[in-house]
């Protein structure tokens, strides 16, 4: 069997072991007879498989008692809809960080519903560093301040919470949650599109405090978080697979020791590739400027030169080293480490990048 290192930033790299363990059940799902995708979600088997992802989930976060772990659909990106029709409730203003793409994106869809107070951006310095932020930025009633958390298109991430003057703050942790330990009692609300960390593509994760749901009445249902709390994520059809799978991500993660071990795997992951960047190449460098503001899971990084930039994910693709393009509106290179990707595919990629440089 040939598999190739992959780098992708969504949908991203599964552990190996939890593929295989998928394909031996795929057929005949803990003896049924039938396949998790064939399987009633209303069956007590189902239900099982349901419950212990969310254990697993529970555990792996400390997510305290107080918050409802809800599994739905329609990926981040209806989340930023989602979350302000559940939450501009009061003020109806909110404040959103401009710190990326998606940051903007969300920022967006919250006009929506009420007022949108960007009370810092990076976006004149093309997202190649997070906006600084202080409290007085926040000095005004809101209902949430909003931030996303690792900004994948630029390689961001915040390294702390920021100090939001006492409001409730909410995050999209799409692509860092589980890479890192998290208080989530920090944040009135997360939310993360599955594929990166958790799964395949498909599934949404949503932490939320119990006092946050119901604020705003005669939402349409499938819209409502309340709805969803109340039935358990099973108001309609739920991603089956996807949260089987997830289940799996999560029993994989317990087994190597929990987030902290993975935390400690993502640090070296980064620092080799950060290291060669900063100390040892003289053809590449680091797209971020502020060094402090990089992230753990998406290293974006160029020659600076388009054609040269090109040629290396040509011939990266050729030796199995895959997914490695930048995104289209910030070009170069992306690698993204997430919790699957190995430090053997890290040191791979550090080896061709010093080749490469060799030859070119």
């Amino acid at each position: 069997m040939k598999r190739v290192y992959n780098f992708a930033a969504g949908p991203a790299a599964l552990p190996l072991s939890v593929l295989e363990k998928a394909q031996k059940e795929l057929t005949d799902l803990h003896g049924t007879g039938m396949s998790v995708m064939e399987m009633s979600h209303r069956s007590s088997t189902f239900q099982a498989i349901a419950d212990d992802a969310e254990a697993r989930l529970r555990r792996l976060l400390d997510i305290p008692e107080t918050y409802k772990v809800l599994f739905l659909q329609g990926g981040a990106s209806l989340q930023f809809d989602m979350l302000p029709m559940n939450l501009m409730h009061d003020t109806k203003r909110a404040y959103y960080v401009n710190s990326g793409n998606f940051a903007k994106k969300a920022a967006k869809e919250a006009a929506l519903f009420g007022e949108v107070v960007i009370p810092a951006s990076s976006e004149e310095d093309a997202y190649t560093h997070l906006p600084t932020l202080r409290p007085e930025m926040f000095a005004g009633p809101a209902d949430y301040v909003h931030i996303t958390y690792n900004n994948t298109i630029y390689g961001t991430e915040f390294r702390a919470v920021p100090d939001v003057a006492g409001h409730t703050l909410v995050a999209d942790m799409t692509s860092c949650i589980l890479s890192e330990p998290i208080r989530v009692s920090d944040f009135g609300a997360i939310y993360a599109g599955a594929q990166k960390n958790i799964g395949p593509a498909g599934l949404t994760v949503v932490l939320i405090r119990e006092d946050l749901i119901g604020l705003v009445k005669n939402l349409p249902s499938m819209l409502d978080y309340a709805v969803h709390a109340k039935n358990g994520s099973m108001y309609n059809t739920p991603p089956t697979f996807a949260i089987y799978m997830a289940g799996l991500v999560f029993e994989w993660m317990e087994e190597q020791g929990g987030v902290p071990a993975i935390y400690e795997a993502n640090q070296r992951k980064a620092a080799m590739l950060y290291n060669y960047l900063d100390n040892a190449s003289r053809l590449f460098h680091g797209i971020v400027t502020n060094k402090a503001d990089r992230s753990l899971m998406s290293v974006t990084f160029t020659s600076g030169d388009a054609e040269l930039d090109a040629q290396f994910c040509k011939e990266a693709t050729a030796a199995g080293l895959c997914n490695l393009k930048g995104h289209r509106v910030a070009g170069g290179m992306r690698a993204s480490l997430y919790n699957a990707v190995t430090e053997e595919a890290t040191a791979a990629l550090v080896r061709f990048m010093a080749d490469f440089e060799a030859r070119h």
